[in-house]
């Protein structure tokens, strides 16, 4: 599907994980009540207002969402780094990596990264967050560069399969932000992610 930006960039929607410590699959799941969209639809609205197109990652069953281009893995059972792979190799120019996990991703902070991306230099291959108490950065919320697959391709090559440690520090452009900012961030694996997701929803 089709955003409407002209920001040049593609959205990909990580959705490949098979869920195993949460137990069902999230990308279906719906905080925002029974009449809201579940995960990945959401993800996907998401995107569409600050990409120029959309695209689903996942593995190679039958795609959970009409009306997106359904991007398969190249290769399974690789994670996230397989799908960005992909990604790289299938888009003509950067990608806008999101997961599909983050209930209160908002566009304000897409539109921060976006921001960023622009200050880059030919040197820059990653924009993403960086959490300035800890320097844990979001690969999973970040813009990759077509320049970065051949790191990519030699990271997969190598065995490496942590988003990560694919890019150089060097080659990295941030968006800082502290631990009070983090909920944008908040991602579900567990039980207890969930549950603490509904709370928080609730709270809201």
């Amino acid at each position: 599907m089709n955003g409407r930006t002209g920001s040049g960039l593609t959205g990909v929607v990580l959705a490949g994980g098979l869920s195993t410590r949460l137990g069902n699959d999230k990308t279906v799941i719906r905080l925002h009540g029974d009449s809201g969209p579940d995960l990945l639809t959401r993800t996907c609205s998401l995107l569409s207002e600050i990409v120029d197109e959309v695209w689903v990652s996942g593995r190679s069953e039958v795609p959970k969402i009409p009306g997106y281009h359904w991007l398969r893995d190249e290769r399974v059972g690789l994670g996230p780094i397989g799908g960005v792979t992909t990604a790289l190799r299938s888009a003509t120019g950067p990608i806008l990596v999101l997961s599909c996990d983050l209930p209160f991703m908002d566009i304000s902070c897409l539109e921060r990264l976006v921001a960023r991306r622009a200050e880059r230099t030919d040197a820059t291959l990653m924009t993403t967050f960086l959490q300035v108490e800890t320097g844990f950065i979001e690969s999973l919320v970040a813009i990759y560069e077509p320049a970065a697959l051949p790191l990519f391709e030699q990271a997969v090559g190598n065995g490496i399969h942590k988003l990560s440690r694919v890019i150089p520090e060097e080659a990295r452009l941030y968006v800082p932000y502290t631990s009070e900012e983090s909920l944008p961030f908040f991602n579900i694996n567990y039980p207890a992610d969930l549950e603490m997701a509904r709370r928080l929803i609730a709270g809201l």
